[in-house]
């Protein structure tokens, strides 16, 4: 079984012969399941294009989604309709709606898009003015304070599923693979090379997520874990643990990809 990997893949970007263009790329390459890790669209057109995905492609996408996809609306919004449109198509897997998958007697994935807790780095002196605070209605209308707090509820409903159900997946499956949007770690949270700095780090990166899956992965030294995320645009790979791996994917606007295909024996070894 190959798994096809892409993040932060921004197909409001593209006309329409430029996401012609993207299908018929991804439709010429050889994988069995698609994943990705947020960042697909913005509210007006999520729905048009994950179902143009998965009708174009017909294989089984496996996604979550990232801050932009809430662009222009307002974040319950997106997500019922979203999980609508995930349950009219058989190909659509949202997580963490669907819950853990298994691949195979091996591998599962487990899912969701996570958000930036602002715990890490500097918050309080960053002069970084996220495009979040101005397009997701949820964010808008607050001030910095509440801005905090907001971010922080929505990186710990991230956790909190993920403290449940790790455990849950871990007792169903040698290798896991964790599919976020957010990296989960400073020391994931890449752009241009470099790991991001103190003011940029409050927004790229989420602690209490990181947290959490360094203390169940710690705790189950048997197991292995590889976390499939984006949000900065940047690369890197790092081991947080000997059995905890993190991939950040690299994006650019206007030119999405797929970060990388995976034979599934790569995780069942």
């Amino acid at each position: 079984m190959k798994i096809a990997w892409t993040t932060d893949i921004h197909l409001e970007f593209l006309d329409e012969e430029g996401l012609r263009s993207y299908i018929n790329f991804l439709s010429d390459k050889t994988f069995d399941i698609l994943l990705i890790s947020g960042d697909i669209s913005t509210s007006g057109s999520i729905s048009k294009h994950l179902d143009l995905l998965a009708n174009s492609l017909r294989r089984p996408i496996y996604f979550c989604l990232g801050n932009h996809d809430y662009y222009g609306g307002k974040i319950n919004g997106v997500r019922k309709s979203v999980k609508n449109t995930a349950a009219g198509n058989t190909f659509l897997n949202w997580m963490p709606k669907t819950g853990i998958a298994g691949l195979s007697d091996q591998v599962a994935i487990v899912g969701h898009g996570g958000w930036a807790d602002g715990r890490l780095g500097d918050y309080k002196n960053s002069t970084v003015r996220i495009s979040d605070f101005i397009y997701i209605q949820d964010l808008a209308m607050l001030n910095d304070e509440q801005k905090l707090k907001k971010m922080q509820e929505l990186a710990d409903e991230a956790t909190e599923y993920f403290r449940i159900n790790l455990p849950r997946v871990l007792d169903m499956a040698e290798h896991v693979i964790a599919l976020t949007h957010v990296p989960p770690f400073q020391e994931a949270a890449w752009y241009g090379g470099k790991q991001s700095g103190p003011y940029w780090l409050p927004f790229f990166a989420s602690e209490a997520t990181g947290n959490v899956l360094m203390e169940v992965m710690g705790s189950r030294p048997e197991k292995q874990m590889t976390v499939l995320c984006g949000h900065t645009h940047g690369e890197g790979v790092v081991d947080i643990l000997p059995n905890l791996k993190v991939i950040t994917g690299k994006a650019r606007y206007r030119k999405p990809d797929i970060n990388r295909i995976f034979d599934l024996k790569e995780f069942a070894a």
